[in-house]
């Protein structure tokens, strides 16, 4: 079913699914990377993998964040602040709305960046994590002055700098040089999956095992070969690898 959860003034939107019902004592929200969305069909990693968990019988909570896909709002107001602050409505509206009693993060890439910090925020609230390629390198290559092959002066950061033909704001750049990303993330006490393609050029595997030291309760999966979205053969088994997570 469709769903809207509103954040200052601007509407989200999002889809349950797995459900016939609102209320559910269980759901897992899906966070998705920096210039994606919430997935629209097979072939989109965080689209199968929420059926691969509706099949096992957890609902799935998919929400495009402001500026992306469905959801009201301008990409280039986005930052990781921004999305925090939408991830913060998304968890409200599962606690108030769904009455939802476990409550599963899973986010990819600058997705996982977020599920990890609001996992800490919601740390009383939050079962289990799961960050899939977390782009925490996102922080080191603000610093840098680089983002994903386009190049600025990190200590004259532009108003907007153009990324894959898309502007993204100063704002974005100067928050991401500052951000307490593992400072805030280590406070998850819960159990947490990390899984990080060894092929990845986008997101380095350090990302990963980094958080593997400071979450306690972690378990690290580097898969050979495999990419930055995970679309690789090993596929089916990561898919697999999440949903037995999330069940046991």
């Amino acid at each position: 079913m469709d769903v809207t959860v509103k954040r200052d003034g601007l509407t989200l939107r999002g889809v349950l699914e797995g459900t016939e019902q609102l209320q559910n004592k269980r759901v897992a929200i899906l966070m998705h990377g920096f210039q994606g969305d919430r997935g629209y069909k097979a072939g989109n990693f965080l689209y199968d993998l929420s059926h691969e968990l509706n099949q096992a019988g957890i609902p799935t909570l998919r929400f495009d964040f402001a500026g992306c896909g469905q959801s009201d709002g301008s990409f280039t107001d986005m930052t990781v602040l921004s999305e925090i602050s939408d991830g913060m409505k998304i968890i409200d509206f599962a606690r108030s709305e769904m009455k939802a009693q476990q409550i599963y993060l899973i986010g990819h890439s600058q997705g996982g960046v977020v599920a990890s910090m609001l996992a800490a925020y919601y740390r009383d609230v939050i079962t289990k994590e799961v960050l899939l390629a977390p782009a925490a390198t996102l922080k080191d290559d603000a610093l840098l002055g680089t983002c994903q092959g386009t190049k600025y002066d990190p200590n004259h950061i532009p108003l907007t700098v153009d990324v894959h033909g898309e502007a993204v704001s100063g704002e974005y750049f100067r928050t991401a040089q500052l951000l307490p990303i593992y400072e805030t993330a280590q406070h998850f006490m819960g159990p947490a999956l990390l899984i990080h393609g060894l092929a990845d050029t986008v997101v380095s595997p350090e990302a990963s095992k980094k958080y593997n030291v400071i979450l306690p309760k972690s378990e690290l999966h580097l898969i050979e070969g495999e990419g930055h979205r995970f679309m690789g053969k090993d596929k089916p088994a990561i898919l697999k690898l999440v949903t037995n997570f999330l069940q046991e």
